[in-house]
């Protein structure tokens, strides 16, 4: 099994990207979970309020065989504190893709094996999630919701091979959503159609973050400017630079990484991101 943990790096843009100084990677392993047996943690994503960062993150719990989601909170957005699981369902859960939308806090976790893309609001911001819509009936794996241009769009990845970008959009975010015309906006290339994070909005411009599938999954990220996204339109350009290149790989992100969730703080970019070994 891939064992993940999490880490901080930083940098003066979001692709621009290496291990964050003064901190010691990884900031969150498995044996920082205190209420479950872990496998391992991944897909972090994380929100500043306040004064405050919270990460939110998979758990893979060995007992029941399935992710859940659990959560921890920094001051100063490198050293972290784990507070315990709060979110679980009778069916695996990952990548917690948490945002902030007229004063509410919502998440859209994958729950690919529901087929079914569910959007969950916090009762009690960082915990009491429950699920107050259905988005979309498809076995989304990654699915990543944005608003962009005053519309809501929404990456997902078909089921299979990491190979499909499948892309879907509505004028709100409780819908209703529909299929973009020309999705999948990408088939039958691994190298670049799987999600791996939150889109960042960098020098006017978007970026999609991708898993790097093709040597195997969780092996890297890249990063592509969208350059026309509307209701019948889509376009992207790879960018010119990797956001890991130039980062030295440690003994706990060794074998690949998969994941990147960049904020601006403290006027330096910082970002959870995640790395596996072989256990």
């Amino acid at each position: 099994m891939q064992d993940w943990s999490i880490g901080i790096f930083e940098g003066d843009s979001p692709l621009n990207l290496l291990p964050a100084k003064g901190v010691r990677n990884p900031v969150l392993t498995r044996d920082d979970i205190h209420d479950l047996d872990a496998a391992f943690v991944a897909d972090p994503f994380a929100l500043r309020v306040g004064n405050r960062s919270h990460m939110f993150f998979e758990i893979y719990d060995r007992a029941t065989d399935k992710g859940c989601i659990g959560h921890a909170a920094s001051t100063d957005h490198r050293s972290w504190t784990y507070n315990g699981v709060v979110l679980t369902e009778n069916f695996h859960l990952s990548y917690p893709f948490v945002f902030t939308h007229a004063g509410q806090f919502y998440m859209v976790p994958e729950t690919r094996r529901t087929r079914q893309v569910r959007l969950y609001v916090a009762d009690a911001f960082p915990t009491g999630w429950r699920q107050i819509a259905t988005l979309l009936h498809e076995p989304l794996a990654d699915p990543t919701p944005f608003l962009h241009d005053d519309r809501w769009w929404m990456y997902g990845c078909g089921p299979q091979n990491h190979d499909r970008l499948h892309l879907f959009h509505a004028g709100t975010l409780l819908g209703s959503w529909a299929e973009h015309p020309i999705s999948p906006v990408i088939s039958c290339d691994a190298g670049k159609a799987r999600p791996a994070g939150r889109p960042t909005l960098w020098d006017d411009q978007l970026v999609r973050y991708a898993q790097d599938c093709r040597g195997g999954y969780g092996m890297g990220v890249r990063a592509f400017t969208i350059t026309d996204l509307t209701p019948q339109r889509h376009r992207e350009t790879q960018t010119p630079v990797d956001p890991f290149r130039r980062a030295p790989r440690q003994a706990w992100n060794m074998a690949g990484m998969h994941h990147i969730d960049p904020i601006e703080h403290d006027g330096r970019w910082l970002a959870c991101v995640d790395g596996w070994s072989t256990q």
